[in-house]
C-alpha cells in the first residue's frame, strides 16, 4: 500500500529547516510505517522560503526574466529540502532522491523522496505523477493552511473554509496557469492532471501532527477534500 504526501516547503523550511516540526514528522512517519510492513510512503518536497527568497533575488536582478529560469531556481531549493529528508530517512530510503517521476521503476525500501523535476509546474504535479505510477488513489497535500478557502483569507475577510469541493470548482479558484512561486493550495497544472486521473487530494495543515495521523489512519480529520 503506497501513500503519497506532497510536503509543502513552507512547513519543511519556512526560512530555514524547521527542526522541531521535522523531528515530530519523522517520529510519526517511522511509527506509522512500523505498524504495518506493507505500508510504503512517497514524500514529494517543495522549496519553501529558500525557493521564494532566491526567486525574488533573481527577479530583482533580472526583472524581465523568463518563468523557466525562475522555476529552475525554485527547483534547486526543493532538491536541497528533499536531500535533507532522504538523509534523515537513509535507513529506510535506500534510493536516490527522485527528480524525474516518470523514470521511477522500482520502489525499494519503505520511503521514496522526490523533489522538483522541470519548469512548468510545482512539486504538486510530481506527486500526482508518482501517485499514478504506484497506483495510489489519494495525494495528501500538507501545507501551512488547514483548509482551502473560497478566496485568500489574508486579503478577503469574507473568504470561507471549504470541507469538500469538486475539481471543476477548485480549478475556478486556482486558475489554469502556473507562475513560479505562486502560492495556491494545489498548483493549477497538478489540479488538471489530478482531475483527469480521478485522484482525490486532501489539503491539510502539515504541522498538525495529530491530524495528519488521523488522515493516515482513515479517521475523521480537519482539511479539504478535492475530488
Amino acid at each position: 500500500m503506497v501513500t503519497v504526501l506532497s510536503l509543502g516547503g513552507s512547513i519543511v523550511a519556512p526560512d530555514n529547516p524547521d527542526t522541531e516540526f521535522l523531528s515530530s514528522f519523522v517520529a510519526l512517519v517511522r511509527s506509522w510505517l512500523a505498524e504495518d510492513n506493507s505500508r510504503k510512503l512517497i514524500l514529494v518536497v517543495g522549496g519553501g522560503g529558500p525557493a521564494r527568497a532566491y526567486q525574488k533575488a533573481f527577479r530583482a536582478i533580472v526583472p524581465n526574466s523568463s518563468n523557466d529560469e525562475a522555476d529552475w531556481v525554485g527547483i534547486m531549493a526543493t532538491r536541497l529540502n528533499a536531500q535533507l529528508l532522504k538523509a534523515i530517512f537513509a535507513d529506510i530510503c535506500p534510493g536516490a532522491v527522485v527528480y524525474d517521476p516518470t523514470k521511477v521503476d522500482v520502489f525499494t525500501g519503505r520511503i521514496i523522496v522526490a523533489a522538483g523535476w522541470k519548469p512548468g509546474f510545482s512539486t504538486d504535479n510530481d506527486a500526482v505523477l508518482l501517485a499514478e505510477r504506484f497506483n495510489a488513489n489519494t495525494v495528501i497535500n500538507l501545507s501551512n493552511i488547514a483548509k482551502v478557502y473560497t478566496d485568500d483569507p489574508r486579503t478577503n475577510p469574507d473568504a470561507k473554509p471549504i470541507d469538500e469541493i469538486t475539481w471543476a470548482d477548485f480549478r475556478k479558484i486556482v486558475g489554469d496557469e502556473w507562475v513560479p512561486g505562486k502560492n495556491v493550495p494545489f498548483d493549477p497544472v497538478a489540479s488538471l492532471h489530478a482531475e483527469k486521473a480521478k485522484l482525490r487530494v486532501i489539503c491539510a495543515a502539515g504541522r498538525d501532527i495529530e491530524n495528519l495521523r488521523n488522515i493516515l489512519d482513515g479517521k475523521k480529520f480537519i482539511g479539504t477534500v478535492i475530488n
